[in-house]
């Protein structure tokens, strides 16, 4: 079920259980995954991409293994607001998603995430080679980490 608001997403969720976040790129997603009180996000791994199939079995493999309750994917808006080709792309991928699970399946405003993931490695004095490894799914934390902020906020305004 893909839901159009956070809001939405929320109120599919059961509770205590973790949620994965998603930065969908050309070549690689970055997969991150929650703890079960949706605290923190954590990196996960970076899944090479090759067929859609093979790409959603492995996702569908990380949602056994860790439990998870819910799906985020980064929706990559241009930098005014607009939806462009990206955007495009990531809807249907949640929709091809959507007929291979029954999780609810949300989106996240993903604007400069892979910006900050970039920042927070050079920090790190991460070479080049490793900040290549792992921006994707650092960037996944971002985005859900971004989500689980907004989920807890919510949850506190009741």
């Amino acid at each position: 079920m893909i839901c159009d608001d956070i809001a939405g997403f929320a109120a599919a969720l059961p509770p205590m259980r973790a949620i994965m976040g998603l930065d969908l790129g050309d070549k690689t997603i970055g997969v991150a995954v929650s703890d079960g009180m949706r605290a923190v996000a954590s990196p996960h791994e970076t899944v090479r991409r090759k067929k859609f199939g093979v790409d959603a079995a492995r996702l569908l493999e990380i949602v056994a293994e860790r439990d998870v309750a819910g799906i985020i994917l980064g929706l990559p808006y241009n930098m005014d607001g607009s939806e462009g080709p990206r955007c495009q792309s990531t809807r249907a991928f949640a929709r091809n998603l959507e007929r291979l699970t029954e999780l609810p399946i949300g989106y996240w405003d993903e604007r400069l995430s892979t910006v900050a993931a970039e920042r927070a490695l050079l920090e790190a004095d991460a070479t080049r080679k490793r900040r290549a490894e792992v921006i994707d799914n650092i960037a996944a934390s971002y985005i859900l980490q971004g989500v689980l902020d907004r989920l807890n906020y919510m949850k506190a305004a009741q």
